[in-house]
């Protein structure tokens, strides 16, 4: 079995976020990148797969030579090689385009990706992609084992989960619980040396095209103060006449 594994390079959730050129584009000083979590999910139970049943993995990502340290992690943690689509991923649409290619050209027989990035939280690509591959595809999985060509998967619902039944080739969107936090790996030094003999392949892309374009950024406002009151009445005024929201 071929397993490709979409990696997302996005910034760690404490970085201090800032924007410049007027807000129209992400300011990447003194900010600490990241494989995305959700991929890391899915990265650890391809691992599992690779361990338990001789399966091949491989780990991709759409962007420039700065998400290479990234994919060196993904290697560090045990993927065999890496591709590297020397792409901007400006959308999602454009970054589905492209991944669509690397599936097409390596054969690979299962995708997985984590169900969103931590940066963006678009929760488009994966779908995108089993789309344009015409594979099948579910989302916020929390449990996938693959027989042969069949494979039983759990995904999240609201209120529960649900157990459905598919075959190879298709996509999957990991979240937790795909595998737990305490089974995620961190790579030790072994790891790190033969990670730095690993393929990691730099292909350019095909010409995709966005579909969109990102006209600003605007942070969230911040939190005003906080006021207390001394009784009921003093609350229900203020809900009634400046929150407006009795």
């Amino acid at each position: 079995m071929k397993i490709l594994v979409c990696i997302s390079h996005v910034p760690d959730t404490t970085s201090k976020i800032n924007f410049s050129d007027n807000d129209t584009k992400f300011d990447t000083n003194g900010v600490q990148f990241v494989i995305n979590p959700y991929d890391e999910f899915s990265l650890t139970r391809a691992m599992w797969f690779k361990e338990k049943q001789g399966a091949s993995v491989t780990v991709v990502n759409v962007g420039g030579a700065e998400t290479e340290p990234t994919l060196r992690k993904a290697l560090a943690i045990g993927a065999d090689d890496a591709i590297r689509v020397n792409v901007e991923p400006t959308d999602g649409f454009l970054v589905a385009k492209e991944l669509a290619e690397v599936v097409k050209n390596g054969g690979f027989d299962l995708v997985l990706a984590g169900k969103e990035s931590a940066d963006y939280n678009g929760q488009m690509v994966p779908g995108m992609l089993a789309s344009l591959l015409d594979f099948n595809f579910v989302n916020a999985c929390v449990g996938v084992e693959v027989d042969g060509t069949n494979v039983s998967l759990t995904r999240e619902i609201d209120g529960g989960e649900e157990k459905v039944s598919s075959t190879l080739p298709m996509v999957v969107a990991g979240q937790k619980g795909i595998v737990e936090e305490k089974d995620l790996r961190i790579p030790n030094m072994r790891g790190i040396m033969m990670a730095r003999k690993k393929p990691l392949s730099v292909v350019e892309g095909v010409g995709a095209a966005a579909a969109t374009e990102t006209k600003a950024f605007e942070k969230p406002a911040p939190k005003g103060a906080v006021k207390l009151v001394e009784n009921v009445d003093d609350l229900i005024n203020l809900l009634h006449n400046e929150a407006k929201a009795i």
